[in-house]
């Protein structure tokens, strides 16, 4: 079955290298608490709000070890009044035995207010 397994990560400038070592982050997060296999995986969407144009976040992903093959997409986020801002979203699209609610969704920094339900103890 597949599962999604979302993520979400600010950043406070919009600067290349900051946006990429924050997804980067977040990614190798997502992909750990997860124990995600590249194999595993039919594709990867990254968003970013209107705020960030300084990088293409999906690029951290492909450079992670065996992760070359898999598909992802850099998207824009719907520019919502009042939303968060400087925020990158990822959703990986994983095939899983995992049970719904044993998925680790992973929110950091700001990001962390778009779901608190689903903050995750450390």
């Amino acid at each position: 079955m597949i599962r999604g397994v979302r993520g979400a990560i600010t950043v406070e400038v919009d600067e290349e290298t900051v946006i990429l070592d924050a997804a980067e982050r977040l990614v190798k997060e997502m992909i750990g608490k997860n124990a995600i296999i590249a194999d595993d995986v039919a594709s990867v969407f990254v968003s970013v709000t209107d705020d960030l144009t300084s990088a293409f976040p999906a690029k951290v992903i492909r450079l992670q070890e065996g992760w070359t093959y898999v598909p992802v997409m850099c998207m824009k986020e719907i520019d919502v009044p009042n939303s968060l801002q400087k925020c990158i979203r990822i959703m990986i699209h994983v095939n899983t035995n995992t049970a719904q609610k044993d998925i680790n969704h992973i929110y950091l920094e700001r990001a962390i207010q778009l779901r608190p339900d689903l903050k995750q103890e450390n």
